[in-house]
């Protein structure tokens, strides 16, 4: 009988996978740049009564900016041994509140792209890269290629 790997943590899914694999896609070379586990939101406010509570804050695990001030796209990672498309959706709603064109989740082993410029959903063996993005981009925000 045959040991099962152990299980790893979305954090080294990150270190030993998801980081490499951005940095083999150009995303942590030139003007382009990740930045990591960056907070959008302050987390909504529930009112009930006269009881305030605040949601949690929500926080991307990878946010691609094709130059420092225009990020493009968003990376969800989950533990290597979850399947990539567990974290599709949570990055789908980050890539909708943030007004990006590509939503991505990864458990290191597998990629599963959202692509809001056609609206398919393609599972990849790496990250594109920014110049790879950029033409959609463009023809998202009504630019030609």
């Amino acid at each position: 009988m045959s040991a099962s790997p152990p299980l790893k943590p979305e954090a080294l899914t990150c270190r030993d996978f998801v980081v490499p694999n951005l940095t083999t896609g150009g995303w942590y070379a030139d003007l382009h740049s990740v930045v990591e586990q960056k907070t959008f939101t302050d987390g909504r406010i529930l009112v009930r009564g006269d009881k305030i509570r605040r949601l949690p804050k929500k926080r991307s695990d990878y946010l691609l900016h094709y130059t420092p001030d225009l990020p493009i796209a968003v990376v969800e990672a989950k533990a290597a041994y979850k399947l990539p498309e567990d974290g599709l959706q949570q990055a789908k709603e980050y890539a909708q509140v943030l007004g990006l064109s590509f939503a991505y989740a990864t458990n290191g082993h597998g990629i599963v792209e959202h692509d809001y410029t056609t609206g398919l959903e393609t599972e990849l063996a790496s990250f594109p890269s920014p110049a790879a993005l950029w033409p959609f981009v463009l023809q998202r925000h009504g630019h030609r290629r």
